[in-house]
């Protein structure tokens, strides 16, 4: 499939594409109403190009049809079900069948091989609680490919560090933030990368930028490669690169890429920076069509030199929404308020967070501004808010995340990080 003619690769899709929609317009409401709405039926999608007809799918849609409302199966033919941050305190669940499953370990394995892995590799995995569903999916794909895998586990850094030296881990799949933590954390306990096994990095989450890459690569002694992935669309492996690291090949026989301008929504020319949308095309359980991902990026043009034929995109650090990304993990801004007004019993007039970087720490940082609803003399009572709110956005969020609660000149005082995300 990797080395197909772009020509008989089309034809595939649109072959999985007319599918994908028919089931999809047969089993569930929502994508009916959606074709409805645009007047169109999925017969007269005879080339990819008429997709352009439709309008989109939005993170807020799969809060709207929380739980099962955009699965195309019955429920009995669901073997595992997915949870991920949504957009308020209901989270997006997606699920996948038997055949779904084993789909996604062909995704993950070809994104594996084309990074080196190998059956002679050891592969370990470390990822925030947030993406722990991607945990899952490396393990199986690596499985695959016949490496050995040391499975996702939450672990202090010493115990990641013991790991990586004891067990003689060769690829490490994790975010760009906490392989920086890793790095800085071998550095200031004084021990030498040469000591690891380590050969490779495989960062996932979010988009590194050059210079980090190659401060990760000097310091850890390794390779990198990175790859994408939606927990939405849902899972890891998107895209990834090939040995040119010359951007990201999409996998194009299971998802169709367009690029749109943000604003207007119209795909844009080959080349032009804008949001990527993808629609599945053997999804069976839980097929999304157009899902606006808010991640910026642009398609490079021409073959790549690895002789793979897949499209490439740049993916670029900025968003086109209002999500922060925090190692990895995509935090909204709505759920943020909606989970401290559940914990609160309302909303605080003055309310701010910010995605914060210190000393290659990643943290989501909130900030409560004193009124009378939270006004108290007594500090253990103020001890107990912040740590209601502090529990209550981990464990929805699935990132590290601090409280603070201030008063007058000290919560209007700006945050003076200047590699903070506001919110």
């Amino acid at each position: 499939m990797i080395h197909m003619d772009p020509q008989e690769r089309r034809q595939l899709q649109l072959e999985r594409l007319q599918s994908t929609l028919n089931r999809a317009c047969r089993n569930v409401r929502f994508h009916q109403e959606r074709f409805e709405a645009a007047g169109r039926d999925p017969a007269e999608i005879q080339r990819l190009e008429d997709l352009q007809r439709i309008g989109f799918t939005y993170r807020r849609d799969l809060g709207e049809h929380y739980p099962y409302g955009l699965f195309a199966v019955p429920l009995r033919d669901i073997v595992r079900i997915h949870t991920a941050s949504g957009t308020t305190l209901k989270p997006a669940v997606s699920g996948y069948t038997r055949q779904d499953l084993l789909v996604w370990r062909e995704i993950v394995a070809r994104a594996l091989e084309a990074g080196g892995v190998s059956p002679a590799d050891i592969l370990q995995i470390t990822l925030d609680p947030g993406l722990s569903n991607w945990g899952r999916d490396y393990k199986e794909g690596a499985e695959a490919v016949g490496a050995s895998v040391i499975p996702y586990t939450p672990l202090s850094l010493e115990k990641q560090v013991m790991v990586l030296r004891d067990y003689r881990t060769s690829v490490l799949v994790t975010t760009p933030a906490s392989a920086g933590q890793l790095a800085m954390h071998l550095h200031l306990t004084g021990v030498q990368p040469a000591l690891l096994g380590l050969k490779r990095l495989i960062l996932v989450g979010e988009p590194v930028a050059a210079g980090l890459r190659a401060e990760l690569e000097a310091r850890l002694q390794v390779e990198t490669w990175q790859h994408y992935g939606l927990s939405e669309v849902p899972g890891p492996a998107i895209g990834f690169e090939c040995s040119r690291h010359a951007g990201l090949h999409i996998n194009e026989d299971h998802f169709l890429p367009e690029i749109v301008d943000p604003a207007s929504g119209e795909v844009l020319p080959e080349g032009e920076t804008g949001e990527l949308v993808l629609t599945t095309l053997t999804t069976r359980a839980f097929p999304l069509i157009r899902f606006r991902t808010g991640d910026r990026a642009r398609f490079i043009p021409g073959a790549c030199d690895c002789g793979v034929t897949l499209r490439r995109i740049a993916w670029l650090a900025e968003r086109t929404d209002e999500m922060l990304s925090i190692r990895g993990v995509k935090v909204s801004p709505d759920q943020v308020r909606a989970t401290i007004q559940a914990a609160l019993g309302r909303l605080p007039g003055n309310c701010r967070f910010f995605r914060r970087v210190q000393d290659a720490r990643h943290w989501l940082e909130v900030w409560i501004g004193i009124d009378d609803g939270l006004f108290s003399d007594e500090i253990k009572e103020l001890q107990r808010l912040i740590q209601t709110v502090g529990s209550r956005l981990e464990e929805g969020l699935g990132v590290p995340v601090t409280v603070r609660i201030l008063e007058g000149r000290s919560f209007a005082a700006d945050p003076g990080d200047p590699e903070s995300d506001r919110g």
